[in-house]
């Protein structure tokens, strides 16, 4: 892959001026060799195996870094879905082996790791059982672990089990990591059509079906095609703004494919895919928000915010696309709320509301993320809220994801305050009326019709 002396230089001012950076390299490693009767058994084996297959990611991408001269955010690793692996295990409680991967993830330097996953679309096994009960203690007494659990697919409907059930182990994680306004939620999501190649937390897991061991590489930008747009004509129209993202989705995605490329080389395993999702963070100027509000809305939210969001997505990936032969994850346009300043502001002010987001997670991805929300308000209210993000995931044939945190002791129009990549997050207000009874009736909502393919 070579690069022109212009492409070099332009990418050099891209890192300097305008916060590019490759958000996450994230080692896949399977552990279905980890297997074993004991969950003491299987947690030394998880170590062990992480311990020894992960001891070169953080130096090899601090070195591509240095040598190329683009940030690398964060080193991660995901794993097989630990309901899988721990399934032969007599006893229930999943929390020891989450502490074995938050011990090696400490030991190698690592952001994160992921995996502390179910998938459950269709029901639930004596594993998934297990590891769903041991969320909440997992989650709160770990720094690095992150849990997902994959609720619904277009194939085999939504698991309301799952879902009510998701509703009381997100209140219990809050409760449990109360004196961090719930931070054990932010480190939780529910998933519609989970993907077995995502490099992003808190949803990463290395599904059944890939390789043994596989990079996976996370690019950003936002703050680079926030410039672009600013720097149009005001009177410039929607063919010419797709234009101008794709080609610079395009410039982005090479710098991604170079890095993972080589990331991979460097540590001997395969290189999967590329994930072309424009991931904001808290600092200012590095903000979803700000692009479309740089397209002509007053604040991000008012009316056209979800036209402008569907312009943005599939520019990115038209031209993401042309720039790597692996495209794979969520690849799309996150809307965490809590990462982004410029949602952040618009929710403060209350431009941007929960429904308003709901209806922005129909042509984006990958759902209501990082959300903070009154701590008093219902496990019941919380699955039905998972269970409408379900459903526009199931309908629409894409990955939705509901990240919803219930900050105890808090209400809508406080604040709470995570630090980091997390950021901070205004309360939004949340819908009064009750949906208990639609919750309680349980069972299994059947696929659309358009699941019927083949």
């Amino acid at each position: 892959m070579n690069f022109t002396r212009d492409e070099v230089i332009e990418t050099i001012r891209m890192v300097q001026a305008e916060n590019l950076d490759i958000r996450t390299i994230t080692l896949g490693v399977s552990l279905r060799d980890c297997a074993g009767e004991s969950v003491e058994a299987v947690a030394r084996k998880v170590y062990d195996k992480l311990t020894v297959v992960g001891r070169e990611l953080v130096p090899t991408a601090e070195k591509l870094a240095a040598e190329f001269g683009i940030p690398i955010i964060n080193k991660r690793i995901s794993v097989t879905p630990i309901a899988m692996v721990a399934e032969s295990c007599r006893e229930k409680d999943y929390t020891p082996i989450a502490r074995a991967m938050d011990k090696a993830a400490t030991e190698l330097g690592i952001d994160f790791i992921g995996g502390f996953s179910a998938l459950v679309q269709k029901g639930f096994t004596k594993g998934d059982i297990n590891l769903l009960n041991s969320i909440p203690e997992a989650l709160s007494s770990t720094q690095k672990v992150c849990s997902s659990v994959n609720a619904a697919s277009s194939k085999a409907g939504i698991n309301m089990d799952a879902v009510r059930a998701m509703g009381r182990i997100i209140k219990q994680t809050a409760a449990l990591t109360a004196d961090e306004d719930g931070i054990g939620c932010a480190k939780l999501v529910v998933f519609a059509n989970a993907v077995e190649d995502n490099p992003f937390m808190a949803g990463a897991f290395h599904g059944p079906g890939e390789p043994e061991t596989v990079v996976n590489v996370g690019i950003s930008g936002p703050g680079v095609v926030n410039t672009v747009v600013r720097r149009l004509p005001k009177d410039a129209d929607f063919g010419e703004l797709s234009e101008a993202i794709k080609r610079m989705a395009f410039k982005i995605t090479r710098a991604g494919e170079l890095i993972g490329r080589e990331a991979a080389r460097r540590l001997g395993v395969s290189f999967g895919i590329i994930d072309l999702s424009l991931a904001p963070t808290p600092a200012v100027g590095d903000s979803i928000a700000n692009i479309l509000e740089a397209m002509g809305l007053e604040r991000c939210g008012a009316p056209g915010t979800t036209a402008a969001l569907a312009l943005l997505n599939d520019a990115v990936k038209k031209g993401g696309a042309m720039a790597t032969s692996y495209v794979g994850g969520l690849s799309g346009t996150f809307i965490p709320v809590s990462e982004d300043a410029g949602m952040i502001r618009a929710a403060a002010e209350g431009a941007l509301t929960l429904e308003k987001l709901e209806a922005m997670t129909c042509v984006c991805s990958v759902g209501l993320d990082m959300i903070a929300i009154p701590g008093n308000t219902s496990e019941q209210t919380i699955s039905a809220i998972i269970a409408d993000e379900m459903a526009i995931g199931v309908i629409n044939k894409k990955t939705t994801a509901v990240r919803i945190i219930p900050a105890p002791g808090k209400k809508a129009g406080d604040f709470v305050e995570f630090g980091g990549l997390l950021g901070r997050a205004p309360i939004m207000p949340v819908n009064k009326f009750d949906s208990s009874a639609f919750v309680k009736r349980g069972g299994q909502i059947p696929p659309p019709i358009q699941s019927l393919t083949n």
